[in-house]
């Protein structure tokens, strides 16, 4: 596997994005399991953007302007959604104490994977980025997709993870303490209202 690969996929994956922020979200607030499900979740949520990638659909979205916008709408007002999810009384950022019944795993996972879904941009990086490792000599080009793509999953889930486990550590510092809750539920929702934004106002 070519290291120049590995490495701007790191980077890329290590940058503050909504699939970060959600595990970590996660893991503040639920604890080290969940957030790896969330983590999972994220992962998850990359499939349908390699299958777009490969099937071409990334290039529609990106040379249509009506389908990108759609789908631009679709992913602000989810973030959006998030961002008052997490404000409400008894939100997605409460942190709860360790007998109390733990958020179902499919909704996590539901959550999680609905915000990568919903977010074009990551259709057209893979368009983008992933041919710059595809050689035009390849006989399987889409083989070569298929496992480039599945590296950058493997390395978004345990990256991932990670975030959700210093998370997690760090839950018990907010246990207890509901004025520092407050702080980080606020600090979360305008982290999703910014990233609502940026997608907005992206290409404009």
């Amino acid at each position: 596997m070519d290291a120049d690969y590995l490495l701007t996929c790191l980077v890329i994956i290590a940058s503050p994005g909504t699939g970060a922020l959600y595990t970590v979200a996660t893991g503040l607030s639920r604890g080290a399991a969940p957030s790896v499900i969330a983590a999972f979740g994220c992962t998850l949520g990359i499939v349908p953007h390699m299958a777009a990638a490969g099937l071409g659909l990334a290039a529609v979205l990106q040379t249509s302007p009506a389908a990108f916008h759609a789908l631009q709408v679709l992913g602000v007002a989810y973030l959006l959604y998030m961002a008052w999810a997490i404000l409400r009384q008894g939100g997605g950022l409460t942190v709860e104490a360790a007998e109390a019944p733990p958020l179902p795993a499919p909704r996590l996972i539901l959550s999680a994977v609905l915000l990568n879904l919903l977010n074009p941009k990551l259709s057209i990086f893979f368009l983008a980025f992933l041919p710059q490792f595809i050689s035009p000599a390849d006989p399987a080009p889409l083989q070569r997709l298929a496992v480039l793509g599945g590296v950058f999953m493997a390395l978004t889930f345990v990256v991932f993870a990670a975030y959700g486990a210093a998370a997690a550590w760090m839950r018990r510092h907010v246990l207890g303490r509901p004025r520092v809750m407050r702080w980080l539920n606020r600090t979360f929702a305008a982290a999703f209202v910014a990233l609502g934004l940026r997608l907005a106002f992206a290409g404009a």
